[in-house]
């Protein structure tokens, strides 16, 4: 599959326009769990070298994942995304 054909997971809202990113929100019922789930986030950045954009309140949390290359999302941007989920289910789970 060729970078351009790349379909962003599912949950994932691809950018608007000519934006190379994807976005998602993920919800919790109280701080303590949010923050857990940023601290794994966290984590995830210093091993992989990649820093997400993110906002937070109190019970959820706004990731976006810009394109590596500035240009097209690609398939580490994809796997990115699914270990960001796989954290989201571990923390809540």
């Amino acid at each position: 599959m060729a970078d351009t054909d790349l379909v962003v997971p599912a949950g994932w809202e691809p950018g608007k326009g000519t934006s190379a990113s994807m976005s998602k929100q993920f919800t919790f019922d109280r701080y303590g769990i949010t923050r857990k789930f940023l601290d794994h986030v966290a984590e995830l950045s210093e091993q992989d070298g990649y820093h997400p954009n993110i906002s937070f309140g109190t019970t959820y949390v706004n990731i976006t994942i810009d394109a590596r290359d500035g240009e097209q999302l690609g398939e580490g941007d994809k796997a990115f995304a699914l270990e960001v989920d796989r954290l989201a289910d571990a923390t809540t789970g």
